[in-house]
């Protein structure tokens, strides 16, 4: 499936402004129809969204990580 760029957006959750920048700095690939209308194909994102889906089960983890006892800590009572 293609994307517009409006819709690539709205589909990252990221400004126009961004996907165009991206698009000049050659990391989302593009395909130009002959009407001159760019077309972006959903399935370059897939591997963002599973290193997103990893990222955030990482942090969650590391959120629900019991804090160690430390050694130094002394009961001075």
């Amino acid at each position: 499936m293609y994307l517009t760029v409006e819709e690539t957006a709205d589909y990252l959750s990221v400004s126009v402004a961004y996907v165009e920048n991206l698009i000049l700095q050659g990391k989302i690939r593009v395909l130009h129809d002959g009407e001159g209308v760019v077309l972006i194909s959903k399935d370059q994102f897939k591997t963002h969204f599973e290193q997103l889906e990893k990222y955030k089960k990482l942090v969650e983890e590391l959120a629900n990580e019991p804090i160690p006892e430390d050694k130094d800590i002394k009961d001075e009572d």
